[in-house]
């Protein structure tokens, strides 16, 4: 996985460059998610890795499953990854490029788990705090899953607060345990 990072950051900050210049920053970013996910299927993955198929074809393909009218420039840039038989890391590239879009915005996407279903006004009140303490525009999706016992549990990257009963509980066995 972090090889495949490593191989997808030069061509999605290339994107990300070219996107921010033609000020179409949406228009990138839907065609790479969307192009990302149809990579990323069993099928056309398969396809991808087919040596007897030319590689500007592969692109052609993806181009056309999207069912997008794309710019002269998002062409060319599919046709750079075919040539160096990049076409595979388009889920990656997809990912780097919306993660650098979301900086440019201050915009994060976070996941709250909770042990209850959430109301909209909890979710409001959630999402404004959770706005203030990370300076940036937040989108919620809330989930419920009735193993946490009570508390929610919030996912942003890398950061992952536990708030639940069930988290508690077992940092409180792992401290009686050692």
């Amino acid at each position: 996985m972090a090889e495949l990072r490593t191989l997808a950051r030069p061509y999605a900050k290339a994107a990300f460059q070219a996107a921010q210049d033609q000020q179409q920053l949406a228009d990138w970013s839907e065609l790479l998610t969307l192009a990302g996910q149809i990579a990323a299927n069993a099928v056309v993955r398969q396809l991808l890795a087919n040596p007897g198929m030319a590689e500007t074809r592969k692109a052609e393909l993806i181009l056309e499953v999207t069912e997008k009218s794309v710019s002269e420039p998002i062409r060319n840039f599919f046709m750079v990854l075919a040539e160096n038989r990049r076409l595979a890391l388009l889920p990656e590239i997809a990912a780097l490029f919306n993660t650098y879009r979301a900086d440019l915005e201050r915009t994060v996407d976070i996941e709250v788990t909770a042990a209850f279903e959430l109301t909209e006004e909890q979710q409001q009140k959630l999402a404004q705090a959770l706005s203030t303490k990370l300076d940036r525009k937040v989108s919620l999706a809330a989930s419920m899953d009735k193993s946490l016992i009570g508390g929610v549990v919030v996912r942003t990257g890398d950061l992952v607060i536990d708030a639940s009963v069930r988290g508690k509980l077992t940092k409180l066995a792992d401290a009686l345990g050692s």
